[in-house]
């Protein structure tokens, strides 16, 4: 998806291209389960901006904070009516 906001530190979708991936998904029955980035310099927990932003309830909300690039954090939310819920993360791979 293109970064309309043309910033390192802040991202929006471009509202065509976004309902363009919507409009594929549906059609191949598939769903959006979640939605994740980093915080470059605050802790992994959504900001007020996030939980604005935060307008499908139904996904987990994976935020990664990179304020110490040696200990990388990631957790994992539910955000519904400005509501912030903390889900349990589970990280499998090989």
């Amino acid at each position: 998806m293109t970064n309309t906001d043309q910033s390192p530190i802040s991202y929006a979708m471009d509202p065509k291209e976004q309902m363009h991936v919507m409009k594929l998904m549906r059609m191949a029955r598939q769903d959006i389960l979640g939605i994740y980035h980093s915080h470059t310099a605050t802790e992994a927990y959504p900001s007020p901006v996030d939980v604005k932003l935060a307008t499908y309830p139904e996904v987990s909300y994976v935020l990664v904070s990179l304020e110490d690039p040696e200990n990388p954090v990631m957790r994992s939310f539910r955000i519904e009516s400005e509501q912030i819920t903390e889900e349990d993360l589970v990280v499998e791979g090989d």
